[in-house]
């Protein structure tokens, strides 16, 4: 069994892979521009696989989980290798899974019983092992308690591929049919009335369900969100810290395309994407506005029956999809977060109207981010009109799914 936490259909998968040396040096050049150059996963590995357009489906799914696991596990792998050459630091991954390395220079002087022997000294300490930074082990363990080694080890685990049915087009049942047709195997998760999990990882943006906005890729998690605001057709609901619009997309379904979605962002080039995404899933209700300051949120006082503030966040209960996430945290960028969390939720819950609902959420496992600033929210002078009607606190080792926290509170009426 490989030492890392890989799954076992992965694993397997990997070690009947054979090295080729443009194949890992395209991981090694990713990896020294993801940590040498500050530059994020996702973008890193998206100019990767433009910059290679040879590589086959076998070759590019190798080099993105590659960089993926490579990011994870980037700790451990450090404290285990022989030097911090790239290659090196490849090998160690490689021979880490029980993998055996090819006769090539570049790996001259990696030692698999060496690496092994090390690994062995190191496992019993829970940041190396699970390749944490020390302060997150400390604040993880002080906020969650007995729950923290099952959460973090569960959130070091691949993440599934899951999708959100577009139920303005069709349904779950006809969309899982469509994609068996074209070889795509799914189930459907007990919980989340429009999610389908996919049995097996795959690049599901090249099918053409995808292109004719049958879909969207949703955590499930994050589906709960629009869920728990309620919403009915010809509401009026505005999502104020709206990013892309994956969440304005599943509200206007939820809202049968009837009624007005404002999908809000301090970032103009957002919501860009809000527009595009739309017309792919046939919804005419969102209208993006971008935020320019006080003014703008003033002229909304009290002109929501629904308002969602899915704020931002330290991201840590998706360090399965980003798992650079962690090297790029710091206590310090946590405590500036938590500010800014707060201003949100003082200075926006004024756009909700009386007797209407407001849906606070974040992709935090951390009652720092979560149920605390709710009550600090609720102890303040412009939380006194609202109650608390219930939270969902969703940690990823007992949902299977990323860790999220929804609270919906209800604004009294005058």
């Amino acid at each position: 069994m490989p030492i890392l936490n890989l799954n076992e259909e992965r694993n397997t998968y990997l070690c009947t892979m054979k090295l080729f040396p443009n194949t890992v040096r395209g991981v090694v050049q990713a990896i020294d521009e993801i940590f040498n150059q500050n530059r994020y996963a996702d973008k890193v590995i998206e100019k990767t696989l433009k910059s290679n357009p040879k590589w086959g489906a076998r070759d590019r799914a190798f080099v993105a989980e590659t960089i993926y696991e490579m990011v994870r596990w980037w700790r451990l792998i450090n404290e285990v290798s022989p030097s911090k050459d790239l290659y090196h630091l490849f090998g160690t991954y490689w021979l880490l899974q029980g993998n055996k390395l090819p006769d090539w220079r570049e790996f001259n002087g990696l030692d698999a019983y060496k690496i092994k022997t090390k690994y062995e000294k190191v496992k019993d300490i829970r940041a190396l092992k699970q390749s944490i930074p020390d302060w997150l082990d400390q604040m993880g363990a002080a906020l969650l308690g007995d729950k923290w080694d099952e959460e973090i080890d569960t959130l070091n685990q691949q993440a599934s591929v899951v999708i959100r049915v577009n139920t303005l087009k069709i349904s779950r049942e006809e969309l899982m049919n469509r994609l068996a047709q074209d070889g795509i195997e799914t189930y459907s998760p007990k919980g989340y009335k429009d999610a389908l999990v996919l049995a097996k990882r795959q690049n599901i943006f090249k099918n053409q369900a995808f292109k004719d906005g049958l879909f969207e890729v949703q955590d499930a998690s994050s589906q709960l969100v629009a869920a728990a605001l309620e919403v009915e057709p010809g509401m009026r609901v505005i999502d104020a810290c709206a990013g892309a619009g994956g969440k304005s997309l599943h509200l206007a379904a939820l809202m049968e395309n009837k009624g007005r979605i404002l999908s809000m962002d301090v970032e103009g080039w957002k919501l860009q994407n809000t527009k595009l995404r739309a017309r792919r899933n046939g919804v005419s209700i969102i209208e993006p506005r971008v935020i320019e300051g006080s003014k703008t949120i003033k002229r909304l006082n009290e002109s929501a029956d629904r308002v969602l503030l899915d704020v931002p966040c330290s991201g840590l209960g998706v360090l399965k999809r980003n798992p650079d996430t962690k090297w790029k945290l710091s206590p310090e960028s946590i405590e500036k977060v938590q500010k800014m969390q707060q201003e949100i939720l003082q200075n926006y819950a004024s756009m909700v109207k009386p007797e209407g609902l407001l849906v606070y959420a974040t992709c935090s496992i951390l009652p720092s981010e979560n149920q605390l600033q709710v009550e600090k929210f609720l102890s303040s002078e412009k939380g006194k009109d609202f109650e608390l009607m219930e939270d969902q606190k969703v940690l990823a080792h007992e949902s299977g799914f990323d860790g999220f926290y929804i609270a919906k509170l209800k604004r009294k009426a005058k």
